[in-house]
């Protein structure tokens, strides 16, 4: 009895970590037969876990939505995370965020382990949301968004962007990211041969469409980092551009995600718009210009004039 409940055990975790498995593949990872497995699978929906089977070359086994909610099997590590996440959560602009996630960490918290209560308590006192409350956000769009991500889902939805154009989008999902005070959804846009991020507070209308896809690679290090260009280019203060000889292939593959809107000016030559809040910002990006580039200020002769000067003090005071 003990080796059975193990197994079953085994099985609802791989359930929960993988959208859909093969029937031969559960059975090979468990090492029983497929007609135990089936068995296994039967003991589940017992315990109330709703497990979907379906036959042919594409078939297999899924975890389901119930009409209610089973227990939950988590590893020490997932628990931890689980508790810190509640805590952060109420700070994070969810719908609600305050009253549910507040409520649910005191019936999570009151099942855990002291040792886990300890460590819980430990990281979030010297853990800080590094997003202002912003828009509020549905907990359960952030899920289905979240849930999508994981099983590389391709979805609709229904977007109103920041100046009121409406329309609506099939994306490839791949990161949820909090920053500046809201939720980014990043996502590869299929209409629009590219990587995008949107709104969360401004999406709709979505749904699933059960189509799977291999994952791109995001021109960044990582979705934060995407997130961070593209929302900083959305509306800089002050813009300028420069005209670089460096071909834009080469360009592309030595700025990364900070290429963003270059566009070749000519042979060999590359234009590339950029942006900040002050001067002084902008004048960071050209520290981004490869050594050796020869380049030229244009769109801001205002910048120009302060970059120039700029390049004089740092030259005398070079000068020893």
């Amino acid at each position: 009895m003990a080796e059975t409940t193990s197994r079953v055990l085994s099985l609802l975790a791989l359930l929960q970590t993988h959208r859909q498995w093969s029937g031969p593949e559960l059975a090979r990872r468990l090492e029983v037969t497929e007609r135990t497995l089936r068995r296994d699978v039967d003991r589940l929906r017992e315990l109330g876990y709703s497990v979907e089977a379906t036959r042919g070359a594409a078939g297999g086994y899924r975890l389901e939505a119930g009409s209610q909610l089973p227990p939950l099997l988590l590893t020490d590590d997932e628990a931890v995370t689980m508790a810190i996440g509640l805590r952060l959560a109420a700070g994070l602009g969810l719908a609600d965020g305050e009253t549910t996630t507040l409520s649910a960490l005191a019936k999570f918290e009151q099942v855990l382990p002291a040792a886990l209560r300890q460590r819980v308590a430990a990281l979030t006192g010297h853990l800080q949301p590094a997003t202002p409350r912003g828009a509020e956000v549905s907990t359960e769009l952030l899920g289905q968004l979240a849930l999508a991500c994981r099983d590389t889902e391709r979805i609709r939805f229904h977007y109103v962007a920041g100046g009121g154009l409406e329309s609506d989008r099939v994306v490839e999902p791949h990161s949820l990211v909090a920053s500046n005070g809201h939720w980014f959804f990043v996502a590869w846009d299929r209409q629009r041969d590219a990587w995008r991020t949107f709104r969360v507070d401004r999406m709709s209308r979505f749904f699933g469409t059960r189509v799977h896809f291999e994952q791109r690679d995001l021109p960044a290090a990582d979705a934060a980092e995407f997130v961070a260009v593209a929302v900083g280019s959305i509306a800089p203060r002050l813009e300028a551009a420069v005209v670089m000889q460096l071909p834009l292939d080469t360009m592309r593959e030595y700025f990364g995600a900070w290429a963003e809107g270059a566009v070749a000016a000519g042979p060999g030559e590359t234009r590339w718009p950029f942006g900040g809040r002050s001067y002084e910002e902008m004048l960071g990006a050209l520290a981004w210009i490869p050594a050796g580039v020869d380049y030229a200020i244009v769109d801001n002769p205002g910048f120009a004039a302060f970059a120039s000067e700029a390049g004089a003090r740092m030259a005398r005071a070079g000068v020893s």
